[in-house]
């Protein structure tokens, strides 16, 4: 079936159905994001030191935490996924990580109850990154499903697109914050605003999912091998390792030029903070905005093709952006740069989710997509910013550069073994 094959109530139905379920994947990234954002401002309520670095690499070392429980989000929700259904894996998803964000919204500092705040903080992202690992691989084999044969990429890519408006959204609070209220007021209590403008909006998305219709049958979920790890990688082995492997490069490079980028540019580059998280929402509404275009792409040059572009540019120049970065004084030239590694990184981020559905049967797509993805995140991506911080902290920032340069490499030899076309969604890539 080509798009034109499709009525045009057909069509509604699932552009209707990537909205709502993008929906609410912004509001799940950004509550995850917010941490991030705002953790130059609450670092020092729950780690108390005369060290900047310290502290963030405390709040980066949480912020990793959150990660390391991915995998088992990823192996529970995508055996929900496969067993009860898409919607109802990520509406528990998005419950959860609103009951996360509340609880960080409230939680007394380090003065007022001493080590158990930086303990009940771990406990809380924990409990988002259960939330994250289930959200990622449902969501996005919800959406390769429902995408339209022939323009798999471009609406796939919307994934992404909600996911980057996560970020955005989050860093974005952070600059209005930023010119409504004093630093002093938000070192001392601003910071909480944004936990619980995502908890409120989780609410919203919550109703959202509520209306998006199924999109496995019931002879799938009704199959023994429904959901199963066993089955997986019985059968499923080399793709699963194959995802593996250009994820964890992907992720890597994406949390580089991303989550940690504002610290970077903050802490090593010596901009401002205000310049920074400003730089840092314009180069995210750009990046947010090339997801459908290199989507687009990948219809056209392959799933395959794209992702050797990413590997290949990725390599070659991560290093040299990186250097240049920390050697300039000027804002538009940091601008560039970055804008410069989001278009590489784009190649990948625009298909991420669907390049992984494609690998994997119904049966067991959720899970393979789910498992695959969040335990290359737990690695690579959730310990990016602890990883260069403690280079940094050690005086050899350097070999951060040649470890993200290293892991492209992989995921170009990794992605040389993707297949030149589509084998479980039946696409023209």
């Amino acid at each position: 079936m080509t798009i034109s094959s499709y009525t045009l109530e057909e069509r509604r139905k699932r552009i209707f159905a990537i909205v709502g379920a993008s929906s609410g994947n912004l509001v799940e990234w950004f509550d995850f994001y917010v941490y991030s954002f705002c953790s130059i401002y609450f670092a020092h309520a729950f780690f108390p030191s005369d060290d900047p670095t310290v502290q963030l690499l405390n709040t980066a070392g949480v912020f990793a935490a959150g990660f390391l429980m991915r995998p088992i989000g990823g192996w529970i929700f995508g055996g929900v996924a496969d067993r009860y259904g898409r919607r109802t894996s990520m509406m528990i998803s998005v419950l959860m990580m609103c009951a996360g964000s509340l609880v960080i919204a409230c939680l007394p500092t380090y003065e007022s109850i001493g080590f158990w705040a930086p303990l009940l903080l771990l406990m809380a992202r924990l409990f988002q990154g259960l939330s994250v690992g289930g959200e990622y691989g449902t969501t996005a084999t919800y959406m390769s499903e429902v995408a339209l044969k022939g323009k798999r990429g471009f609406y796939a890519s919307f994934q992404y697109v909600t996911l980057i408006g996560g970020q955005l959204l989050a860093v974005l609070v952070v600059v209005i914050l930023q010119q409504l209220l004093t630093e002093q007021e938000l070192r001392a209590w601003g910071w909480r605003i944004p936990f619980v403008v995502g908890a409120l909006a989780a609410v919203i998305s919550l109703f959202l999912r509520r209306s998006l219709e199924e999109t496995t049958t019931k002879e799938s979920r009704a199959s023994k091998e429904a959901g199963s790890v066993a089955a997986l990688f019985k059968h499923h082995k080399a793709a699963f390792f194959t995802v593996l492997g250009y994820t964890a490069g992907g992720s890597l490079i994406f949390y580089t030029f991303t989550t940690y980028m504002q610290k970077y540019l903050v802490n090593t580059v010596g901009m401002h903070a205000k310049t920074a998280s400003a730089l840092m929402t314009g180069a995210l509404f750009l990046f947010m905005i090339m997801q459908p275009i290199f989507g687009a792409l990948s219809d056209r040059i392959g799933r395959r093709a794209s992702m050797l572009w990413f590997g290949g540019l990725g390599a070659l120049c991560t290093y040299p952006i990186l250097i240049t970065l920390k050697g300039t004084d000027s804002a538009t030239v940091a601008f560039v740069l970055i804008l410069i590694a989001l278009a590489i990184i784009s190649f990948y981020t625009s298909i991420s989710g669907l390049v992984k559905a494609e690998m994997f049967p119904p049966e067991v797509r959720a899970l393979g997509v789910g498992l695959s993805y969040a335990v290359a995140n737990a690695l690579f991506g959730g310990s990016a910013e602890f990883v260069a911080l403690k280079f940094k902290s050690i005086g050899h920032e350097e070999l951060f550069y040649i470890y993200v340069s290293g892991m492209l490499v992989l995921a170009f030899l990794v992605s040389l073994r993707l297949p030149r076309k589509a084998s479980y969604l039946h696409d023209d890539h």
